[in-house]
């Protein structure tokens, strides 16, 4: 355990066991942390994340200094950050400090400038934002605001809306996800137990119906109503 140490010079043994350790570590922490940490970066997030790179970088690139103390610093601050999510959650003026409500950049159509500059975004940005969500006229939105995680959604008049099937009075089929059976090659076992279906049904029909073996599928799907559908590689 002498790599855990501060020391004058580390083989190259101890250099790839500390980043071993250290990759572990941090996947560890994040685990620890949560899926918001990865899906957002909020300021918390933000903050924590330039800090634990910044601790952890330096004991593996400088031989002279240890990993016991990055990590104690680093558990200490997974500590505060957990602590900070609860109070967001717990107390609303802390999360409105940490997660500030969202800010309104078009409302009926007409672009809210005050509001482009406390977001600190141009119009050119906020163009480019729109073209993503398919909206191209900007007075076919209704609202659109400046959320905290540095997104933009956007609410389309009605009238610009497109008819579902529920407006249109179409009853529409319930929903299901297909099964996926063979992924890469390989059977997806798991999946093809849950089903009504065996192995050998599946080798046959793929043998009979598209003259192929499983080793030639990429990706191999059944839905609800039994239909398979087969892609093969190229």
């Amino acid at each position: 355990m002498d790599f855990f140490h501060g020391q004058e010079s580390l083989t190259a043994i101890q250099w790839v066991l500390r980043a071993i350790v250290t990759f572990f570590f941090l996947l560890f922490a994040t685990k620890i942390m949560g899926q918001r940490s990865i899906a957002q970066l909020g300021l918390l997030d933000f903050v924590m994340a330039i800090t634990l790179g910044n601790i952890i970088a330096h004991p593996l690139s400088d031989e002279g200094l240890g990993l016991k103390g990055s990590m104690i610093t680093m558990s200490v601050l997974i500590i505060l950050y957990l602590l900070g999510v609860l109070l967001s959650m717990k107390w609303i003026s802390f999360r409105h400090f940490m997660d500030p409500p969202p800010i309104p950049l078009i409302k009926n159509g007409k672009i809210v400038s005050a509001n482009l500059r406390k977001a600190r975004i141009s119009v050119d940005f906020l163009l480019s934002e729109l073209r993503k969500e398919k909206v191209e006229d900007i007075q076919k939105i209704a609202l659109a605001l400046w959320e905290p995680d540095g997104s933009i959604s956007s609410f389309i008049h009605p009238q610009h809306q497109t008819p579902t099937r529920a407006d249109l009075k179409i009853v529409p089929k319930p929903f299901s996800l297909p099964s996926v059976l063979i992924q890469e090659g390989k059977i997806d076992y798991h999946e093809l137990n849950k089903s009504k279906f065996t192995e050998d049904w599946l080798k046959n029909n793929l043998t009979s119906t598209y003259n192929v073996d499983i080793k030639d599928v990429i990706l191999a799907t059944i839905d609800q109503n039994d239909n398979l559908q087969v892609f093969l590689y190229k």
